[in-house]
């Protein structure tokens, strides 16, 4: 759950503290409000899980407003003008999102109350809300109290205390119910004191993180959805910095600790606007620089997500080289450890046999040679891209789980495909089939999978060993 904090308040462009400091104040408002403890804690993991499905609709964000990241961002500080067109095609983006957080708490094994809210994060008192148009009592009561939350937070750190909350009370039985909103301005003054000198980093005192434990690999696709074509590499990653690290002898520890930084080496991109990845020119300096960041974002998870401090650190040197031109630290040599060349060959050599909007994939021979190339100039270290290739070229393709759905070959086929971000069109060509035959496949998958959009089918699928 802290991982997808953290992830989502970098997609929405918030403080990373933003997540933490709308999950105390939730939990205080349901309190207020006359909630139970079991409402306080919901209040608290939905505000903790509310931007979990930013990722999944970031490609659509960007295409609309130009930046998906700094869009958002501008759009919940309420800066954003919104006529009908721009608010119809964000209601397909809010659908997405809503499906996904919803599928999330599920996986984590969250409290139907919680899952109930996150699938619902977005509906209004006035019932102009989405995703079903839901409206005043039919709301569950932890939207508003996180929604109310939310907005205090974002609005008195944009306009301050006082415009923050005429701008709340001017959205009174619009977008939350007015007595709620009165309790909150009765209360609101000394709650942000008290955040302000005591900042929480983490759960709160009196609450805690619940669910069940899962696999790291949920961290992973979710960070991967952001760009659609990214689906399931933080995996291939993982797998081939363990075979790798196999390959050179390193002990077991040494060998699950890479496959864990490899899982969460992208979280950083979270941080960054879609369109600075699929641009096929040559970026500016001022976005070169930007993408010299994501790594470090991936480094600054571990101050918030302890139990990962060492995966973090250790994922943020994916882009080093040992000639010094890599980022976020630019270290030579000397300064990088096995374990960091592992991750950084990794990463590349699986950036190298997957296609990307501005090339195709290379296959095995040429991925091989651009990258014994690099060594051969300094900037990996040769007997480890020896090891990544021997490692690549012994791995088998996963294995599709036994799970409790079943899809047929040409299902599977399919939604393999439209995880990785092509229309229905573009799959019809590469499989051979019409486009009325694709739809009617994806129409199936959805049935099993009991999704609506394909995010959330991509992210499902994933999770239960599907594809």
């Amino acid at each position: 759950m802290l991982a997808l904090a953290f992830i989502g308040d970098l997609s929405m462009g918030r403080p990373t503290d933003h997540s933490h400091r709308t999950a105390w104040l939730a939990a205080r408002l349901a309190a207020e409000d006359g909630g139970t403890d079991r409402d306080c804690q919901s209040a608290h993991d939905v505000s903790l899980l509310r931007w979990s499905g930013c990722t999944a609709n970031a490609a659509g964000f960007d295409q609309l407003l130009g930046d998906d990241v700094a869009g958002r961002d501008a759009l919940f500080e309420m800066t954003l003008p919104i006529n009908a067109e721009r608010a119809a095609a964000i209601v397909p983006l809010a659908e997405i999102h809503c499906e996904v957080s919803g599928e999330i708490a599920s996986q984590l094994g969250m409290d139907d109350q919680v899952e109930a809210g996150l699938r619902n994060i977005f509906e209004t008192w006035d019932g102009r809300g989405n995703p079903g148009r839901l409206r005043a009592d039919d709301v569950p009561p932890v939207v508003y109290h996180v929604a109310l939350a939310s907005d205090l937070e974002i609005l008195s750190r944009a306009r301050g205390l006082e415009a923050a909350l005429e701008k709340i009370a001017s959205l009174s039985d619009e977008k939350y119910p007015a007595p709620l909103v009165q309790r909150l301005q009765r209360t609101a003054p000394q709650w942000l004191a008290t955040l302000d000198e005591n900042q929480p980093q983490g759960p709160t005192q009196d609450l805690t993180l619940v669910g069940r434990d899962v696999p790291l690999e949920l961290i992973a696709d979710v960070a991967d959805l952001k760009l659609p074509w990214l689906a399931g590499q933080s995996r291939q990653v993982a797998a081939c910095a363990a075979a790798t690290a196999a390959q050179l002898g390193l002990d077991a520890n040494t060998q699950a600790l890479l496959q864990r930084a490899g899982l969460i080496h992208a979280i950083g991109r979270a941080a960054l606007p879609n369109h600075l990845w699929e641009r096929t020119g040559r970026l500016t300096a001022a976005d070169r620089e930007r993408v010299r960041l994501m790594p470090y974002w991936t480094f600054r998870a571990a101050s918030h997500i302890p139990v990962l401090k060492a995966e973090a650190d250790l994922a943020s040197y994916a882009y080093e080289r040992l000639d010094g031109s890599g980022h976020f630290r630019s270290l030579s040599a000397a300064a990088l450890t096995v374990p960091h060349r592992i991750i950084a060959t990794a990463v590349a050599l699986v950036a190298l046999r997957s296609p990307r909007p501005w090339r195709p994939a290379f296959d095995a021979a040429g991925a091989a040679q651009v990258l014994r190339d690099e060594a051969a100039q300094g900037r990996f270290d040769a007997e480890v891209v020896e090891a990544a290739l021997a490692a690549l070229a012994g791995s088998r393709p996963r294995t599709p789980a036994k799970a409790a759905i079943s899809l047929s070959a040409r299902e599977a086929d399919v939604l393999r495909r439209i995880s990785l971000g092509e229309s229905n069109k573009e799959v019809a060509r590469v499989l051979e089939i019409s486009p009325s035959t694709v739809r009617t496949h994806i129409e199936s998958v959805f049935r099993k999978l009991e999704c609506s959009t394909r995010a959330a089918a991509t992210l499902k699928a994933f999770t239960l060993g599907l594809i």
